[in-house]
């Protein structure tokens, strides 16, 4: 069930989906588009953004569903591209919708008072964030919709998909998302370095600088609401030679032990023997918002203490500042 919204209503956050495998160049340009619409646009690379609309309804004085239409023509009239575009109440529902559309393109918009039942019958695999993974997992559990989602106790849906993923997906089966669109066109990479005061040959010292970096990296990448699907290793030598190699992610992450593990394989893949270091510099590569990013069952129990934990460290972080809480190699070596 759909409903048109209006400027009085608050069916206001855009998701646009540009056909797959768009060239990034395009996908720039479909980004300029939806700035002369708002100036309120999140970047969700490669292929996809957020629009918050509410300034755009007062500005254009229009409805939010012709303001998709106006979208549509202009990126088919200037670009050759034809969006897929969902406006709802809600991150969650804007993106459901765009996800419905069939063909190349279209407008549909869902309001506040229908969103909720729009949503039930979908398949699981339909509700934005779910991945196939979480989908298999509540269907074996006999979840087959959106709607039986949300009338499961949300303590059991916690139970099926873990903590974190389990209260979101509980929350926006509900309609429940109050995630605000943030304005955010994305870099390209995110990098962090080390320059040693004394060339090095400390294999131990090189390893706790890198471990220090990972840690950094990985909390600019949180800060940003980033993931990164690769990383990329850079060594300094005496001298001016460097060497450079880049390591792709099984999945994109911005947690301190899935960028570790790479890294490490990195430096071991170096083969440093006696090479007389001056520097390192740790890159994320590939980056996406962390929002896209699909949160799987993991049966792990102490990587999810470790995620908590991670968790916590960064709020101390936040407050206190970042170097009063680590891996304890990284304060050896900061001694």
């Amino acid at each position: 069930m759909t409903g048109e919204a209006t400027a009085h209503q608050v069916a206001t956050v855009m998701h646009v989906r540009c056909p797959e495998r768009v060239p990034e160049g395009v996908y720039r340009q479909v980004l300029e588009q939806l700035t002369e619409l708002s100036p309120v646009v999140q970047a969700l690379p490669p292929s996809a953004a957020l629009v918050e609309l509410k300034g755009a309804l007062r500005y254009h004085g229009s409805d939010v569903r012709r303001l998709g239409e106006i979208l549509r023509v202009r990126t088919i009239s200037r670009l050759g591209v034809d969006v897929r575009v969902g406006i709802g109440p809600s991150i969650t529902v804007a993106a459901t919708a765009s996800g419905q559309i069939t063909g190349p393109g279209g407008v549909l918009t869902i309001s506040p008072e229908h969103a909720v039942d729009w949503l039930a019958p979908l398949p699981v695999e339909a509700l934005h964030g779910i991945g196939a993974r979480q989908a298999e997992a509540l269907r074996d559990y006999g979840i087959h919709n959106v709607g039986l989602l949300a009338a499961v106790p949300p303590a059991t849906v916690q139970r099926l998909l873990g903590g974190r993923a389990g209260r979101a997906a509980a929350d926006r089966a509900r309609g429940i998302d109050p995630r605000p669109v943030v304005p955010r066109a994305l870099p390209a990479s995110a990098s962090v370095q080390h320059t040693f005061d004394r060339h090095t040959l400390d294999g131990a010292a090189v390893r706790a600088t890198l471990l220090e970096l990972v840690v950094q990296l990985g909390m600019l990448l949180r800060r940003r609401g980033q993931a990164a699907r690769a990383v990329t290793l850079t060594l300094r030598f005496a001298g001016g030679a460097r060497w450079e190699k880049t390591r792709r992610l099984p999945e994109a992450s911005a947690h301190d032990e899935d960028l570790r593990t790479p890294a490490y394989q990195l430096m071991d893949a170096a083969g440093l023997q006696r090479g007389r270091l001056t520097g390192l510099v740790l890159r994320g590569e590939d980056l996406v918002d962390a929002d896209r990013i699909a949160q799987q069952i993991s049966l792990d129990d102490a990587r999810e203490s470790r995620l908590v934990a991670e968790a916590a460290m960064d709020r101390i972080r936040a407050k206190f500042g970042p170097g009063v809480v680590g891996p304890a190699a990284t304060f050896r070596h900061a001694s």
